[in-house]
């Protein structure tokens, strides 16, 4: 499953560089999936939703930090946790309940993401 940052956040932003993926973003700042990953252009992400990687996304929080759920991995494929939790002084990283994904699932986005790692 992906990681949530809650509303408990207090915008530090010690997670931000902590996320292999790039999927950390601070609140009201837009996002792309070609942000710190392989992805260029029109592509199919592993769940099946097609995007445009170089398109500007609309922020997910515009209070707090946010994740992008499409991108989090939890650190599969990188780290032994996920580096947001770990880093974080107020523990508000934690697993997204609407975002449910197996470490196979997790591993696999990674990979697509970052082939050549």
């Amino acid at each position: 499953m992906a990681i949530i940052i809650t509303d408990e956040c207090i915008n530090c932003g010690a997670c931000e560089p902590e996320c292999p993926n790039t999927a950390i973003y601070e609140g009201a700042d837009e996002w792309r999936y070609s942000d710190g990953t392989s992805l260029k252009g029109e592509v199919v992400l592993p769940n099946g939703k097609e995007v445009d990687a170089d398109i500007v996304q609309e922020p997910i929080s515009d209070e707090v930090y946010y994740i992008s759920p499409d991108k989090c991995t939890e650190c599969v494929g990188f780290h032994e946790e996920p580096q947001c939790a770990a880093v974080c002084p107020v523990d508000c990283c934690v697993p997204d309940d609407d975002h449910v994904e197996t470490e196979e699932v997790l591993l696999t986005k990674q990979k697509f993401m970052h082939p050549e790692g």
